[in-house]
């Protein structure tokens, strides 16, 4: 049994728990939109798959089966385009704004744990794994980031600080 392996998905599993929870919180604001609060459910369930995975390889590690853990299980890279954000309710500007701003930096985090766990990894499947789960959490960020940056001029703009 590899206990850095095993603990090193015990914090992933950890990791992926608080997002998930993170963007159930997020969908049950009030004043947010229909449109972000079915997105933020989305990103909930993408966390949830996450953890079924992590849990998995756990599982195959902790009981010297990993060869049994099947990549195959793990669908395509969904696109970055998490929903419409032309729809996005800007009237809760400023929550959207917050929570998004959250988002991106749990993302972010995540990125950089992923990318640290596959170049410390000496089982090749958890690298591969983790290097999947990065670039997921990257596509999370380009996303969130671009809208963000919209949003935030906006809503500076909206309060009277836009400067011309």
């Amino acid at each position: 049994m590899n206990k850095k392996e095993l603990q090193l998905l015990k914090q992933a599993i950890i990791n992926e728990i608080e997002g998930s929870e993170f963007y159930k919180l997020a969908s049950e604001k009030n004043g947010i939109s229909e449109e972000v609060k079915d997105a933020f459910i989305d990103l909930h369930n993408e966390e949830l798959k996450h953890i079924d995975w992590l849990k998995n390889l756990f599982d195959k590690i902790k009981n010297d089966k990993e060869d049994d853990f099947n990549l195959a299980m793990i669908e395509a890279l969904p696109s970055p385009k998490l929903f419409s954000w032309d729809k996005l309710d800007r009237k809760s500007a400023a929550l959207v704004v917050s929570v998004f701003g959250i988002a991106i930096q749990n993302e972010m985090a995540a990125v950089e744990f992923y990318k640290n766990a596959a170049a410390s990894t000496d089982i090749d499947k958890a690298k591969k794994l983790y290097e999947v789960l990065s670039k997921w959490e990257e596509l999370h960020v380009e996303a969130f980031s671009k809208e963000y940056d919209n949003l935030l001029e906006e809503w500076w703009a909206d309060q009277g600080f836009e400067p011309f």
